[in-house]
């Protein structure tokens, strides 16, 4: 049995060493609402209190719907405190989808906002199991309002005594490859995240961090950061004002940013058409969906000398797995990643154990170095370590379907398809679940892409498979930088120009697509599976 831990006394050692410090930032009116280290333990110790008056008790899982920010994340890790599982639904997938995960989880609490406590009384079979109901604003519906019961708690509870192994929260997967799924997490678990991205990215207390991606406003008070959350619109990053992100940017003097592609295609070219230059923005991190040399080259092109992209990799279920730079990709593997290798995602953080074994859909219930494939060739990745998920909760088909048991250690199968290089990087290939299986053999959609995206019409492409399994037709569909081009002999140039490498050589249709759907937590996903329906239906 492990060690006494809880994820809520990283914060509380950040306020006992640097109170007066400030932690988080968040937009109000025409300035910024701020607190303190010091301000932000009490008032997570306060609300612990209002939740334990409420009757929430340690071990009881809690859903989540209150709008990020500062309070969001106070009520979080009050509930860390507490010993009772936050369950965080991303409400971007949906009215359906939402109810779905919360009936499959059944939790115990709820805390949302006047609006999710509507959905609640509107369709009350989804939260059937629900006891204890706090309503996060101004009307109470049916419920108590966590202003009222900080007002009558008493004195602040104990932190609860947690063991690194216990249940520390449940995440739900964006569900964009697959139906979304809760992803236990353990107090142990976050703590090696931390370790892990403070190493990864040598990050120093007090560095401001703009964090664009809401999940990673959580990172920033258990590493020592002093955290900003722009005035953007978390659920729909594709949206975010540019503007407003730069003047995040720029008036905190941010060291480092994280947010999807989808963000920094729209900031980076607005920030670079006005001649502005982030010179103290240190580290730009992209994630989400694969980040391509162009969009890295524009990035680059807005921070200064000592500025530099990276791509962290990982997923809901392990993160982080790796990470890349930017700089390193362009002067050194560009080359590699636009001649059908992938893209590079770097060698594996310190703490994680990866290897590359054969592609199957079938589980693999136990662990053997025979399932490796040779350096070089392609397969899945699997990948061991401190932040790497055990199970999923309530879900055991998908369990045995991702996890493989090693005695007491759990591989996970990350569902990618990736090569070894000789120097031990790792090249994201595609999803395995997106692979084309055509007569001659099978096709991996992001390295092939890459090829054709290299030609200057295309704005990107995306591979899928026509037809049945083993014997598909690959079409590539484009989206054009100018769709107004679009026309015949403009595919028969992009099928020539893909040509020229002996690995795109399969690849004999092309359409093309006014604008490409995506996944929807991070807007910049290509949806592959809609596309290859719609693809379907055009070549009959």
């Amino acid at each position: 049995m492990s060690e006494l831990f809880n994820v809520a006394q990283l914060v509380e050692e950040n306020a006992r060493r640097r109170g007066d410090a400030r932690a988080l930032a968040e937009p109000h009116g025409s300035g910024w609402r701020e607190v303190s280290y010091g301000e932000l333990q009490r008032r997570i110790e306060g609300e612990h209190a209002a939740l334990a008056h409420a009757g929430l008790r340690g071990g009881d899982k809690v859903s989540v719907f209150v709008r990020p920010g500062i309070d969001w994340v106070v009520l979080i890790y009050a509930l860390f405190r507490l010993g009772a599982p936050p369950v965080l639904i991303d409400p971007a997938m949906g009215r359906a989808g939402v109810l779905r995960c919360v009936e499959r989880i059944a939790p115990r609490g709820f805390v949302g906002i006047p609006l999710a406590c509507a959905l609640k009384l509107v369709f009350p079979a989804a939260f059937r199991k629900v006891e204890v109901t706090i309503v996060h604003g101004a009307l109470p519906l049916g419920g108590r309002t966590i202003s009222s019961l900080r007002s009558a708690s008493a004195a602040t509870p104990p932190l609860a005594s947690t063991r690194a192994e216990d249940p520390a929260a449940v995440l739900f997967t964006s569900g964009s490859t697959g139906p979304a799924k809760g992803v236990p997490y353990t107090h142990g678990m976050f703590r090696a995240q931390v370790a892990a991205l403070r190493e990864l990215y040598a990050m120093r207390d007090g560095e401001v961090d703009v964090a664009c991606f809401a999940p990673f406003a959580l990172f920033g008070p258990a590493l020592g950061l002093s955290t900003v959350l722009p005035d953007i619109d978390f659920s729909h990053p594709a949206r975010a004002n540019p503007e407003r992100v730069v003047r995040a940017l720029r008036e905190h003097r941010a060291v480092q940013c994280f947010g999807s592609p989808a963000i920094w295609r729209r900031v980076a070219p607005w920030a670079r058409e006005r001649g502005i230059v982030l010179e103290h923005l240190e580290r730009l991190m992209i994630a989400g969906a694969p980040v391509h040399p162009p969009l890295i080259e524009e990035c680059l092109s807005i921070l200064g000398a000592r500025g530099d992209v990276h791509t962290p990799y990982g997923a809901t279920e392990s993160l982080p797995v790796s990470s890349m730079n930017g700089r390193a990709v362009l002067a050194r593997h560009r080359q590699r990643t636009e001649s059908g290798w992938g893209n590079c995602v770097g060698k594996p953080a310190s703490s994680i154990t990866a290897r590359v074994i054969r592609i199957t859909d079938e589980p693999i219930s136990e662990w053997s170095e025979c399932l490796c494939v040779p350096r070089g060739e392609p397969g899945e990745l699997v990948v061991r370590g401190p932040q790497v998920t055990r199970e999923y909760e309530q879900e055991p088909a998908h369990t045995a379907a991702a996890k493989i048991r090693e005695g007491d250690a759990v591989w996970h199968r990350m569902g990618d398809i990736v090569r070894e290089d000789e120097d031990g990087r790792l090249w994201f290939q595609g999803r395995k679940s997106h692979r084309v299986e055509t007569a001659g053999g099978p096709l991996y959609p992001v390295a092939i892409e890459n090829i054709f995206n290299t030609h200057a019409a295309v704005r990107r492409s995306a591979l899928v498979g026509v037809g049945s399994r083993g014997s598909q037709e690959p079409v590539l569909v484009v989206e054009l930088r100018d769709s107004a081009r679009a026309c015949t002999s403009l595919a028969g140039e992009i099928l020539v120009h893909g040509h020229r490498l002996a690995v795109a050589q399969r690849v004999t249709r092309v359409l093309f697509h006014p604008s490409f759907p995506v996944d929807l937590r991070h807007n910049a996903k290509i949806d592959r599976p809609q596309l290859a329906r719609w693809a379907a239906e055009q070549v009959r």
